[in-house]
């Protein structure tokens, strides 16, 4: 009973913030035409570049979740808030920004992240297939520790991998509230109410990323399991 209720509790700590992100940004999705006089997404993101003297990054549209890439000089936003014109699409697009801005300022923790998140994903990479070469090196060496020692290598570098996301919250809460709060708000740019809203939005896309990293403990539990059997 006591393995079941931790198995629950986990579950939740795990799928409920990113259940909770979702639910906010969809809420605030609706009308999706809040916005339309104003601009879209998109729009929005391009003047507050441009008005930050950051003509040279681009706004693009992408299939991969919304985000900044620093390497390519874009912030790329999903369809719906680089064509949208609800509460969502403009706060989100702001938020983007804010990386934008970090990075052109050269802001230290945006720097530290960007490394650590490379380390990240090569950690990542390197936990997968180690934990895939462990049966094999036991199979080879018929040592038992080597095996094991490979195993927990891997084990390891997953962890290390979902760790090294949760760190950069600084970074997500610092482009919500730091940059694109001020800016929403001291540019007017949000309708009348709308303020209180526009910060839940970014508190949930400085979540994203959090939520993201708290599913991939998943994945080592399933990586865990095969190996068991």
């Amino acid at each position: 009973m006591v393995w079941i209720i931790f198995a629950v509790v986990l579950l939740a700590c795990v799928y409920l913030p990113g259940l909770w992100v979702r639910q906010v940004l969809r809420k605030y999705s609706s009308p999706a035409d809040r916005y339309r006089e104003q601009g879209s997404g998109a729009a929005l993101a391009r003047h507050l570049l441009d008005r930050h003297d950051l003509p040279h990054v681009k706004v693009e549209e992408t299939e991969t979740g919304d985000h900044y890439d620093p390497e390519a000089k874009a912030v790329r936003l999903t369809r719906d808030n680089y064509s949208g014109h609800s509460l969502t699409a403009v706060t989100v697009a702001a938020h983007e920004v804010g990386h934008a801005i970090q990075d052109a300022r050269q802001e230290k923790l945006f720097n530290v992240r960007q490394r650590l998140v490379r380390f990240a994903v090569r950690g990542e990479k390197i936990a997968g297939f180690m934990m895939m070469a462990a049966p094999l090196i036991f199979v080879v060496t018929r040592a038992p520790q080597a095996g094991a020692a490979v195993l927990l290598l891997g084990v390891g570098s997953m962890l290390l991998a979902t760790l090294v996301h949760l760190v950069t919250l600084p970074v997500e809460l610092d482009a919500s509230y730091g940059k694109a709060l001020p800016i929403l708000r001291d540019g007017n740019y949000l309708h009348d109410g709308d303020m209180k809203y526009a910060r839940r939005i970014l508190r949930a896309a400085a979540l994203t990323y959090v939520a993201g990293s708290l599913a991939s403990l998943l994945n080592l539990g399933r990586w865990l399991t095969v190996l068991r059997r």
